[in-house]
């Protein structure tokens, strides 16, 4: 080739006199006609490589429909619905123990219809987002697929009934909370005005507790917020999110309460003590009108939040559910101690609310401190990634390990996949990303880490922390 190149090049030699310089049209003639070294029209891409682009295109979008078929089109989505028992059938059982075998049983059923769900829906497009397209071949992805297209959310993936759920839940706590400031802030606002008013202790004891409920409330308004506040310069200082803040916002929330409590426990220690102030306790009533709107208002919101199920609205729920109890017994006992002139049934009273509202808080402050510092999850949200990697299991040998553990209201997911030896590394890749994506799709997850492993010998990836 190299002979009939030159030989082109001496034979349009201009003016014929034997000059070796190369006529620029002699040369985009040579580029035109010279096919086999690769090359083809002028400013084209070569043939060869055309070919070779073409034939990995076609593997790549095998391998991907392998894939697909495997995950989805392969499955029964329906096989487990035979299971469920409906409303009524349940009702109609009246053994207890059966009845609860069959709630925990369509409860399970509701986890892998999730899991289902989330795998059906996000693993085309997960599949699909693997090999980013550079049709120009200028090094430059310019169809980076359907996650490179929505910022690696996963969320517009989702079924649009999912979504609509999904928005549904985040408005509801939105709500919740500020419903809870607002209340806080009026009753606060009234009792301060009653107070003032009716120069009752009681009362200004009250005014107190709806001082720190308003704190605590705000805590959380503010947790909230800094939570869903999206800032590209937040996103480089925290590259994970910032979901921690909500059980932490719950952890101080918790011992404001228990601190609060212990003060009014040693008060009403000192009342009994046979030095204390032997007095009957007796209510104005403005105290009395204060505290009923209290358990009116409070018991209401307590209704409210205990449907929303997230931590932070839980917590408020909790709250109210506290002052519920706090009130109702604080109008009560002094109220049957001044009808029985009995001073120390007040002081007895507080005592034993104190204690329960102590130990109440307290067990929400250790739930959060365990979570934080990294408790496993409950059996439930690990059967439910196991569910996940079930699915998942036509393409791959087996699994090595899978944890599962809090790090705040979240979890954390580590599966160690096993395949073949011999497994390229792009399928290797392909398969364990979509795993990782479609775990991180499930609400209970915050972060999903995906290992592969090629032996079910060995370390399980991990130095054991002392």
């Amino acid at each position: 080739m190299v002979g009939t190149r030159r030989s082109l090049l001496k034979n349009d030699s201009s003016n014929g006199t034997g000059n070796d310089n190369i006529n620029p049209d002699s040369f985009n003639k040579y580029k035109r006609v010279d096919l086999e070294s690769g090359y083809g029209t002028i400013n084209s891409i070569r043939p060869r490589q055309q070919f070779r682009d073409a034939i990995d295109h076609t593997m790549k979008d095998n391998r991907a429909m392998d894939m697909k078929r495997k995950l989805i089109d392969n499955v029964d989505h329906e096989a487990f619905e035979i299971y469920r028992k409906s409303d009524e059938s349940l009702k109609s059982i009246k053994n207890k123990k059966i009845r609860k075998f069959y709630e925990e049983q369509n409860t399970r059923l509701d986890d892998w219809l999730e899991v289902d769900m989330v795998v059906s829906s996000l693993a085309d497009d997960i599949v699909d987002s693997m090999n980013p397209q550079d049709p120009d071949h200028d090094g430059v992805a310019e169809d980076r697929g359907p996650l490179g297209t929505s910022g690696e959310s996963l969320e517009p993936f989702l079924p649009e009934e999912e979504r609509e759920k999904r928005r549904k839940s985040a408005k509801h706590v939105k709500w919740a909370i500020n419903i809870n400031v607002i209340v806080n802030i009026l009753l606060l606002a009234a009792k301060g005005v009653a107070a003032l008013w009716s120069n009752s202790l009681s009362l200004i004891a009250s005014l107190v507790d709806s001082a720190l409920d308003l704190l605590c409330t705000i805590i959380v308004w503010t947790t909230n917020k800094l939570v869903g506040w999206h800032l590209k310069s937040l996103k480089k200082k925290f590259p994970i999110g910032r979901r921690r803040l909500e059980p932490l916002g719950i952890l101080v929330f918790s011992i404001i309460m228990v601190i609060s409590f212990l003060q009014i426990l040693q008060e009403s220690v000192k009342k009994l003590l046979p030095s204390g102030e032997h007095k009957v306790a007796e209510l104005p009533p403005a105290a009395i009108f204060a505290m009923v709107a209290t358990i009116v208002v409070k018991g209401t919101l307590w209704f409210g939040c205990a449907r929303v199920k997230t931590t932070q609205v839980q917590a408020l729920a909790q709250d109210c559910k506290t002052d519920v109890y706090f009130n109702t017994l604080s109008l009560l006992f002094p109220l049957i101690g001044s009808k029985l002139n009995v001073w120390w049934l007040d002081p007895v009273g507080a005592s034993i609310l104190s204690l329960f509202i102590i130990y109440d808080w307290a067990g929400t402050c250790l739930e959060n401190v365990t979570r934080l510092t990294g408790e496993a999850a409950n059996e439930r949200v690990e059967r439910k990634m196991m569910f996940m990697a079930y699915r998942f299991a036509p393409l791959v040998e087996g699994f090595k390990s899978i944890k599962c553990y809090h790090a705040g209201d979240g979890v954390c997911v580590e599966v160690d996949v096993l395949m073949k030896e011999e497994t390229p590394l792009r399928r290797c890749h392909d398969v364990a990303e979509t795993l990782q994506y479609c775990l991180e799709g499930l609400s209970e997850v915050d972060r999903a880490f995906v290992t592969i492993d090629y032996t079910d010998q060995g370390p399980t990836g991990h130095a054991d922390v002392e």
